[in-house]
């Protein structure tokens, strides 16, 4: 625990900005989580990634060192925009032709997946920061990042706290929620957010932390849970209690700590599991 009390005033900010993360996931993943839509979160994150790698080819093949064009805050709007377009896209996914849902949401997962890395192949630094968002790393956030992640875990909560009974039934029976006067406008909405949180998240701490801290502590909530609307209480307490352990026992046996936290988190799923197939029995 020393180790880690030693490396709080350098790492301050990253250990903020992921538990900040932590909790706004955890309350955007109960939604994600009881519409069933866990891989749309995957394809979302890949689409982000290529839109990553496409914002450092345009930086690098046309601005000068220093330029907007080759900064953070580009890559972040960057990141945002194709996450936001990606979750559009797959909320009208019913407009498509005839495709189902999921093979839209594969689509999306598989183009990104793949284009990301063919778009940066010839650059060393691109392809080493694809890979780093793909191992996922939260060092290097600054205060900027934590008052970011802080206004957007509070806007979500304020507005789950709002609008509670009518987003547990817009997430439970989408068609019941529309007959009692819930807009469509919601889908979209609901996409847009998502696809605003992910690609924000995605940018500062890479894809297997964003997309383990949404989908995981959701679904351990929902094992603990006999009801949706406790599950926006549970599960970002989940996520922040896994990942305050998470980053200090990384920090302690140097490993690292997004990492530590999603394997964790893994975990305290299996035993979710177990304990409610004995409960069942």
């Amino acid at each position: 625990m020393q180790a880690f009390f030693d490396s709080w005033p350098l790492f301050r900010e990253t250990y903020l900005a992921a538990w900040w993360i932590a909790a706004l996931l955890g309350l955007v993943g109960v939604l994600v989580v009881a519409r069933d839509q866990i891989f749309v979160g995957a394809a979302i994150s890949q689409a982000s990634t290529l839109g990553i790698a496409l914002g450092m080819c345009v930086g690098a093949a046309f601005a000068q060192e220093g330029s907007v064009w080759r900064s953070d805050a580009f890559l972040s709007v960057v990141a945002v925009a194709f996450a936001v377009g990606a979750a559009l896209l797959i909320a009208r996914s019913s407009g498509i032709g005839k495709e189902s849902h999921e093979a839209v949401t594969g689509f999306v997962y598989l183009l990104g997946a793949s284009a990301a890395v063919l778009v940066i192949a010839r650059s060393p630094h691109g392809l080493d920061e694809v890979q780093k968002l793909a191992g996922s790393s939260v060092i290097g956030a600054s205060a900027v990042d934590v008052r970011i992640f802080a206004g957007l875990t509070l806007v979500t909560a304020v507005a789950v706290f709002v609008r509670r009974r009518a987003l547990v039934l817009f997430a439970m029976d989408p068609l019941m929620a529309r007959a009692v006067g819930v807009s469509r406008i919601w889908d979209g909405a609901a996409a847009a957010w998502l696809g605003l949180v992910m690609g924000m998240t995605i940018r500062s701490a890479g894809m297997l932390f964003s997309f383990g801290l949404l989908v995981l502590p959701a679904l351990v909530a929902k094992n603990v849970c006999r009801a949706t609307l406790p599950m926006f209480v549970v599960a970002p307490l989940v996520a922040v209690a896994a990942s305050v352990a998470g980053f200090v026992a990384g920090n302690v046996s140097n490993q690292n700590e997004a990492q530590f936290t999603v394997a964790l988190l893994c975990g305290l799923l299996a035993l979710a599991w177990l304990a409610r197939s004995f409960r069942h029995a």
